[in-house]
């Protein structure tokens, strides 16, 4: 059975930055206040990647704010270290990748599968000062054809 996905956050920076090379779906170890923030659209990615201490994934400096409506003593750390479940094969695969220089494993995307919070991960290659110029060149060649377009 297909589940419908709702996009709760999009890591933009991180498109722009890296070039994606491959992309991952992965569960997320979360609590009942982080849920609901996340739900909320309470989440931010800008900045944060994943860590493979141990054959085990760690996101790190996903910021989850707290829920409002809990009470102060109970809330938790926003910028906590997070478990990601991915399959074994995959982690096998990327620890090998991940020693390679100029490999990062960077989140992409927050989203809901079906009533689950997943994570898009992506094992990403940085680009330099001047791939991202090109970058913005070819983007505003796009955008001025399309305008032109849309004037006949």
């Amino acid at each position: 059975m297909k589940f419908p996905t709702v996009s709760l956050h999009v890591n933009k920076k991180a498109l722009f930055d890296y070039e994606i090379v491959q992309g991952y779906e992965a569960g997320i170890k979360l609590t009942g206040p982080e849920v609901k923030s996340i739900r909320a659209k309470q989440c931010n990615l800008k900045g944060s990647y994943v860590s493979l201490t141990s054959l085990r994934p760690i996101l790190k400096g996903f910021h989850i704010s707290p829920y409002e409506h809990l009470p102060h003593k109970l809330r938790v750390n926003p910028t906590a270290d997070r478990e990601i479940f991915l399959h074994k094969k995959d982690i096998d695969y990327l620890t090998g990748k991940m020693k390679e220089k100029g490999f990062s494993l960077i989140p992409t995307e927050v989203y809901l599968k079906g009533n689950l919070i997943k994570i898009s991960v992506a094992l990403a290659r940085g680009r330099k000062v001047f791939e991202k110029k090109q970058v913005l060149k070819e983007r505003d060649v796009g955008r001025d054809m399309d305008r032109e377009i849309g004037r006949f």
